[in-house]
């Protein structure tokens, strides 16, 4: 890995193997939100929608992570801002859109839920297996890993929301799970924000 010499330099993604890598995941988290969304859909889950939402921000997410590897820290770190912006606004949307079904609460299909969230954390689980050597890189590399972390953390949310809603028929749970993953969302997009930020900083900082 990068920078195993110098704890003071953040890997910045120039590796081919960790290229290849980041194309793998692209392509699980593209089929897995088409996968999802339509499953969310039918099954009138909120929590299944929004770990769809997940999936597409996240292949967005490491295509834009592709696109700036070798460019200069300014570059990297708009894009992680960028990146962080993008994962505020998909917070503030399933936090949004969960509130608003409160007001409208279905039974969503505790089968299809289940079925499907543990296709998603199959499939995020091997993202995370493929990332995890990568996880502590500048806030370019540093936000693919946490959009993987947040994943398969939400999959088994989402299979914990279908349990409850199997076992207390009502779409409360899965309104609990959503709104936990938009504060997820947020969360991150705060770290990603913060790092950048602070390499950002250390730009205009003289050299000692």
């Amino acid at each position: 890995m990068a920078g195993c010499c110098n704890h003071d330099t953040k890997f910045d993604g120039l590796s081919s193997d960790y290229k290849r890598r980041l194309w793998l995941v692209i392509a699980i988290n593209a089929i897995m939100f088409a996968v999802e969304m339509g499953a969310g859909h039918m099954a009138r889950s909120q929590a299944l929608q929004a770990d769809a939402l997940d999936f597409l921000g996240d292949a967005l997410t490491y295509g834009i992570s592709l696109a700036v590897i070798g460019a200069s820290v300014r570059v990297r770190t708009n894009a992680a801002l960028f990146k962080a912006v993008s994962l505020l606004v998909m917070g503030l949307w399933v936090m949004g859109s969960t509130l608003y079904r409160v007001f409208y609460v279905g039974v969503p299909e505790a089968q299809i839920m289940g079925v499907i969230g543990f296709m998603a954390l199959v499939a995020n689980l091997t993202s995370v297996a493929l990332l995890v050597r990568y996880k502590d890189g500048d806030a370019n590399v540093r936000s693919v890993w946490l959009c993987s972390r947040n994943d398969a953390i939400g999959n088994v949310a989402v299979m914990l929301a279908a349990a409850g809603v199997w076992g207390s028929t009502s779409g409360w749970p899965d309104l609990l799970v959503a709104g936990i993953m938009g504060g997820l969302f947020l969360s991150s997009a705060m770290q990603i924000f913060r790092q950048a930020v602070d390499e950002r900083r250390a730009l205009t900082q003289p050299v000692t």
